[in-house]
């Protein structure tokens, strides 16, 4: 290789391209400063250096983004096309190698050293490689179907063998690195050893294509485009010795069907989709459905399952360990338990725990699941309102996935979970269908053997589930549902009961969330009373949580700044801690007073007191209700209103008083929303105290509701309205005689503290709620 003194011209940077000497090549030029480079050579000598970038993805390549060794090219034509590029036509001449950056505005200079081959015609072992050469091309060309024999008789007359080698390489198909490579062997020798390489490798990839494609053609059967791809990959596969792609991730899925404990009729379909899987093409669609489908199928348990642990005096004891009180449910299960070990065959009791928020519902269904030692799972069911998320979508849907009974499943992993259906009363049915009727077939012992998703399409056997729903309110539970399900009533829990629960319970375990031990804080019974009572207004222990939480802050805070080692909450400085007190509950009069009577109250945070107020004035007989009261409530005061006026004489008030006398019924706290059917002899007392002028004792409370004859009838939610007015004080409680059996929920220690009245008619109310009773 010849070298010829330095020149400085215009560069031009190639993009994904290489130009090789002796080349003739049209390339189009966008950029700014390619364009600035072909005009400077076609106002100088015609003269750019091409030069390759090694990044094809910069816009402003700079010095270190370009190939040093590049082709020196005479411009002999430069055209502007419509779009505004620029098609130029070049010419290489000669190798040529940058040694200075000489400029970058407007265009790229650089001043080069150019190479130019030097051989000697009458040297042998140059004309001994240019006919090797020259016969490995032509060998390459009769198995290559991409190069015509016109290109061999173009080149078998070239007598240099760099130029040869040069021609050679521009029309093989290799990357830009090895061109590059061929660009800077400079030597010719070299460079032609190279290409001779390159020729003997190409020629052996020709006749391995050549027996893969004769093999392919031998195995096949059909003649389609997609079937011959196929079996191609299979031979390529065969060739290399590997087993991958499709083919061996059918053989992979194949083998976990058959090891996944299907039911036949499962597994034939399984099988038969995979052979579905295995001729649909991988880039379709429908490939990526036919493999979601299977991955679900293996993903679900269909034989693998817990052993139930029956032993009933470990059940018992955790579950008095992690629940204090909840009698009625402890037993429920336990029975369950003495049952499932004298049988060995029951099928899964499906269970609806319902009662107010916080007192227990879920934890004590993830204890249930402890105790008999099985997986437990849980599924939201608030605010559902498409069938479809129960019973899955059709795999005709794009994006469809198996409904939230089988998901559950698959995060089980097992046959006999503990299945909890959260909120079961909170679904709702819109035009996509009604969910609630999609779990009949779930929670049904007789069907859910069999149940079927629209996703999956085959039956799934729930049978050994434990379905356990939790619910606010049976209310709003469609009755076809309820009547699958057992229901066991979660009563709030009293006073009491919440004392325990934060001693036991809620205390220690936010202490060790807070990082307090023991010793570090102790808080007095007569505290935790005043946060359950003044702070704190639920049925369950939710809210309690939280502020023996905020207590624990509190306390953490003062040991680590102030360094003390104990902290003491007693009734006195609980409000140090929490402030004023958030709820005031409703106390005893301070006195007996006139047509004021003392009603109690269900509420969804348990029982309260109610004060029912009554006016008379001087009018017309107008009747005025007040309080934000619902429709039962005033109904109930419509017919105590009525009852009194058909027995004023007995009564000793004016028969008359309804065309006299204005009156005014009003409950107290008249923002807070009030109905429900156990007002009646509440506000019938009320009214005959103002209208006699009696008054009624401050120390009793009284719930029932009334008929126009004057019956007391029963009413609901004895045990929190029992324990409103223990709370409040009060002495002796009235209520219906038809209710004397709920007075078995009552805890021990109120019965001791109240005595109840049981009636069945108003004028046994009068008697026990009228200070000197009704006469």
């Amino acid at each position: 290789m010849a070298r010829k003194k330095n020149k400085v011209i215009p560069l031009l940077p190639l993009r994904g391209l290489l130009v090789f000497p002796t080349t003739v090549l049209h390339l189009d030029v966008g950029r700014e400063k390619s364009v600035q480079a072909l005009e400077k050579a076609m106002v100088e000598e015609n003269l750019v250096l091409l030069t390759s970038q090694k990044d094809v993805q910069i816009d402003n390549p700079e010095l270190e983004d370009l190939y040093e060794m590049g082709t020196i090219a005479r411009v002999k034509q430069l055209l502007k096309l419509p779009n505004g590029t620029f098609r130029v036509l070049v010419e290489g001449i000669s190798r040529g190698k940058i040694v200075k950056w000489v400029s970058e505005e407007p265009c790229y200079v650089v001043q080069i050293e150019p190479f130019v081959d030097n051989e000697k015609e009458d040297d042998i072992e140059f004309e001994a490689l240019r006919r090797t050469m020259l016969e490995y091309f032509e060998q390459y060309i009769k198995l290559s179907k991409k190069l015509s024999a016109d290109i061999y008789t173009s080149v078998m007359d070239i007598q240099q063998a760099g130029r040869m080698a040069d021609i050679i390489a521009s029309h093989l198909p290799l990357k830009l690195e090895e061109k590059q490579r061929l660009l800077e062997a400079v030597d010719v020798k070299e460079r032609v050893h190279q290409i001779i390489q390159i020729l003997h490798n190409e020629k052996e990839i020709l006749h391995l294509e050549k027996r893969i494609s004769q093999r392919v053609k031998q195995s096949m059967e059909r003649t389609q485009k997609e079937y011959y791809l196929r079996e191609q990959m299979k031979a390529i596969q065969k060739e290399l010795g590997e087993k991958e792609g499709k083919a061996g991730e059918v053989d992979m899925l194949r083998e976990k069907i058959e090891q996944a404990g299907m039911p036949e009729h499962v597994k034939a379909t399984a099988l038969k989709e995979l052979e579905r899987y295995e001729k649909v093409p991988a880039a379709s669609a429908e490939s990526g459905v036919i493999r979601n489908y299977l991955e679900w199928l293996l993903a679900l348990p269909w034989t693998k399952q817990t052993e139930d642990i029956h032993d009933i005096h470990r059940a018992e004891k955790i579950l008095n360990e992690e629940h204090y009180g909840l009698e009625t449910v402890k037993e429920r299960v336990l029975e369950y338990l003495a049952v499932q070990q004298l049988t060995h065959s029951l099928r899964g009791p499906i269970l609806c725990l319902v009662g107010p928020p916080g007192v227990g519902k879920t934890s004590l269904a993830r204890s249930i699941a402890k105790t008999l030692n099985r997986n437990f799972v849980r599924i939201s069911l608030g605010g559902v309102r498409d069938e479809s998320e129960i019973r899955g979508h059709r795999r005709t849907y794009v994006g469809a996935l198996p409904g939230r009974i089988i998901q559950g499943m698959k995060k089980a992993g097992t046959i006999n979970p503990v299945f909890l259906l959260d909120e079961i009363d909170k679904m709702s049915s819109d035009f996509r269908g009604d969910p609630s009727a999609a779990l009949l077939e779930v929670l049904d012992p007789e069907q859910n053997h069999s149940f079927s998703d629209h996703y999956i399409e085959e039956p799934y056997d729930l049978s050994k589930v434990m379905f356990i729903a939790t619910a606010n309110t049976l209310a709003t539970i469609p009755r076809p549902l309820l009547d699958r399900m057992e229901v066991i009533t979660i009563p709030s829990y009293t006073e009491i009961e919440k004392l325990h629960i934060a001693k036991e319970h809620l205390l220690p375990k936010q202490m060790e969330a807070h990082g307090l031990q023991k010793r570090m804080l102790h808080m007095r019974d007569e505290a935790i009373m005043q946060v359950i009572r003044y702070y704190t207004r639920e049925a369950g222990v939710r809210n309690l949580e939280r502020q023996l939480a905020s207590i624990c802050r509190k306390a953490a805070k003062t040991i680590v700044s102030e360094g003390r080692k104990r902290i003491v909450v007693t009734e006195k400085n609980v409000s140090e801690f929490l402030g004023k007190p958030i709820y005031h509950y409703g106390q005893a009069e301070s006195e007996d007073q006139v047509g004021v009577a003392t009603g109690l109250a269900y509420t969804a945070a348990g029982g309260d007191t109610l004060a029912i107020e009554v006016s008379i004035a001087p009018g017309k007989g107008k009747l005025t209700l007040t309080g934000q009261l619902g429709d039962v409530m005033k109904e109930s005061a419509q017919a105590a209103f009525t009852y009194i006026r058909s027995k004023a004489e007995e009564f000793g008030i004016d028969p008359e008083f309804h065309e006299k006398l204005d009156i005014h019924i009003h409950v107290p706290e008249g923002a807070i929303p009030k109905d429900g059917p156990s007002a009646g002899i509440t506000m019938a007392t009320a009214l005959i105290s103002a209208l006699t002028g009696k008054p009624v004792s401050r120390f009793v409370g009284m719930t029932g509701e009334i008929t126009l004859r004057g019956r007391v009838l029963a009413i609901g939610g004895v045990k929190e309205k029992v324990l409103s007015a223990h709370r409040a004080g009060l002495k002796k409680v009235i209520l219906p005689k038809e209710n004397e059996k709920d007075l078995e929920d009552i805890p021990e220690i109120v019965k001791k503290q109240l005595q109840f009245v049981l009636v069945s008619h108003i004028d046994d109310v009068l008697e026990h709620a009228l200070v000197g009773g009704k006469k």
